[in-house]
């Protein structure tokens, strides 16, 4: 069974990436949601590969320290360790990504956020001014994403800057003070082109979503 994680954010902070939710979302008809994974993929590839390379450089040491460098010694202790060096790259997944280039990360997390876009309802708003904030852990990775209506005011790649600062402050440690800041700026940007109306209601949840 796998170890439970910890949370990302203290209810501190999400409580403060909450409040700041809704002050940006209070001038103007968009909604903004935030969302935080620990991993957008598996990576499944990465992990047989990882565990069977490092199976075999472990059975190689063991061949030379036991004096039996024979492929009938190599290949069944290969077997024996490949499971548990799978187990390794479970528990500490950050090792897969040695063996995970930067395109197949890009793409990961950019399936997984049109994923939650549509699990999570933002297509569903009444003004198509759903945007989402979505960040994956493992990756250091963010991924802003409007719906149609925001797209035709607002060119996509526009959110790639805030995403790169969003990105950086996690790296630095400030991940809470930089979403804040970040759902900020896009509440200026939504504001911009899309002013509240008077019959506004708020159509998604402000509290971060984590899975």
């Amino acid at each position: 069974m796998a170890a439970a994680q910890t949370p990302f954010f203290s209810d501190e902070e999400m409580k403060r990436i909450e409040q700041a939710v809704a002050r940006a979302e209070s001038h103007s008809s968009g909604e903004i949601a935030t969302m935080v994974v620990q991993e957008s993929d598996r990576y499944r590839e990465a992990e047989f590969l990882g565990a069977l390379l490092l199976s075999g450089f472990v059975a190689i040491a063991i061949s030379v320290w036991t004096h039996h460098v024979t492929i009938w010694t190599y290949i069944p202790v290969v077997c024996l360790l490949f499971f548990p060096m799978l187990g390794v790259f479970r528990l500490a997944p950050r090792l897969k990504l040695s063996f995970v280039g930067g395109r197949r990360q890009q793409e990961a997390v950019r399936e997984r956020a049109l994923r939650a876009f549509y699990e999570h309802g933002l297509y569903r708003t009444r003004e198509e001014t759903g945007i989402l904030i979505f960040i994956s852990l493992l990756e250091h990775k963010v991924w802003i994403l409007g719906d149609r209506g925001i797209d035709r005011k607002i060119p996509p790649g526009s959110w790639q800057s805030l995403a790169d600062q969003l990105a950086s402050g996690i790296r630095d440690g400030r991940a809470a003070e930089s979403l804040c800041t970040v759902v900020t700026a896009c509440g200026e940007q939504l504001a911009q082109h899309f002013p509240r109306r008077s019959d506004d209601r708020n159509e998604l949840p402000d509290a971060p979503i984590t899975s």
